[in-house]
């Protein structure tokens, strides 16, 4: 796999930091978490990492982040400035001691600026990255993407990025670096496209009342006979063209129609069917519509099944989906960790502790002095 022989260091924090990891480790890193307790059933991206937790309010639990640091090539921690120095744990500290490492700091405000110590979450980023100002129907408030712009897209995989590409240009100078990464900033960039287009026509309308934000009626959602839903984005001429011949509508619509008027025709004749049917209809068009698929039935969907999105991490037991890792690599493909079966906790302990250089006797007494934290 890509990353093959890369040892990632992540000390645990909230779904970005851990998603982070994640692609890393699909790729191939070998992903070491340092945790604050034993049993985090929270981190639902832990699956296929080996796992410490440590008390490091104890010098000892430093001494052994410090010693996993020397033997890493990257380092992602996710919290507020200032935390990682007073434990010793700051890149000045480790990267003294392994200068070719690769220190991922994610957070929500970066390292430095009046927001830098302050707490955030997912809808306060992409509020001050402008994008929550686009996202909403007409007349109503802006609505959060749940989590996934900020958290995520600009976040996580972000972050993944910089530390690849630390680690390629280590190749040339044989030197790490610092990846300080904000997530308001990287919320920003992933919205390059919505925030440097402002200019064009399909912009300058109020929110929900643009070609892409729902105010337009050939491009939305719309329910289907059976209470589940449709999605239409037929924006080009061609697709629209399409789109009301499966609709039977070539002889009253245009794509210059009222909007209004025609979103009240659209969501009449999606009634009429089910999705299943408009999904067949619309199978041999291209029109851009597709049926709006929930969670529990993405995995049984044809195409889906061909491309093998998802895999179920649990075949005998209760279902769970599994995202498989993207994109596809032709000569040295990922495979998701999720799917490896997890180690016992304390054997992952002792294999960690013994690579560096820790005796059994010696994690035993670590053990009962609480430096190592168990169930």
């Amino acid at each position: 796999m890509a990353l093959k022989g890369f040892k990632v260091l992540e000390f645990v924090g909230l779904a970005p930091g851990p998603f982070c990891g994640m692609i890393l480790a699909d790729f191939g890193a070998h992903v070491t978490r340092i945790d604050k307790t034993p049993l985090n059933t929270f981190d639902v991206l832990k699956t296929g990492k080996r796992t410490l937790a440590l008390d490091l309010k104890k010098p000892k639990a430093v001494e052994i982040a410090r010693a996993l640091c020397r033997t890493s090539d990257v380092l992602i921690e996710p919290f507020r400035p200032g935390v990682m120095e007073k434990l010793g744990l700051g890149p000045m500290d480790v990267m003294m001691e392994n200068p070719g490492l690769v220190y991922a700091r994610l957070t929500g405000f970066g390292q430095n600026g009046p927001h830098a110590s302050l707490a955030g979450h997912d809808i306060n980023y992409v509020a001050l990255s402008g994008i929550l100002s686009l996202f909403g129907r007409k007349d109503e408030r802006p609505t959060a993407p749940i989590n996934f712009a900020a958290d995520f897209a600009g976040g996580g995989l972000l972050c993944a990025f910089g530390i690849l590409a630390a680690l390629l240009e280590r190749h040339a100078s044989g030197k790490g670096q610092i990846v300080d990464h904000a997530m308001v900033e990287g919320t920003a960039y992933v919205g390059s496209w919505l925030i440097r287009s402002q200019a064009l026509s399909i912009w300058g309308k109020p929110r929900g009342e643009n070609a892409l934000d729902t105010g337009a009626h050939y491009y939305d959602t719309f329910k289907t006979k059976d209470g589940k839903y449709m999605s239409v984005g037929a924006l080009e001429p061609q697709f629209y063209k399409e789109l009301l011949e499966g609709l039977d509508l070539q002889n009253h619509l245009s794509q210059n129609s009222d909007d209004e008027k025609a979103r009240q025709l659209l969501e009449a004749v999606f009634q009429t069917k089910t999705r299943a049917e408009w999904t067949e209809i619309f199978s041999t068009r291209n029109a851009c519509v597709f049926p709006v698929l929930e969670l529990s039935e993405v995995d049984q969907y044809p195409h889906n099944q061909e491309r093998n999105v998802f895999l179920d991490r649990n075949m005998t037991k209760q279902k769970q989906l599994v995202p498989t890792p993207a994109p596809k690599l032709s000569r040295t493909p990922a495979a998701s960790v999720a799917l490896i079966d997890e180690k016992d906790e304390l054997q992952m302990v002792e294999e960690i502790c013994e690579e560096i250089n820790l005796g059994k006797e010696e994690i035993k007494k670590l053990y009962r002095e609480k430096v190592i934290l168990i169930t």
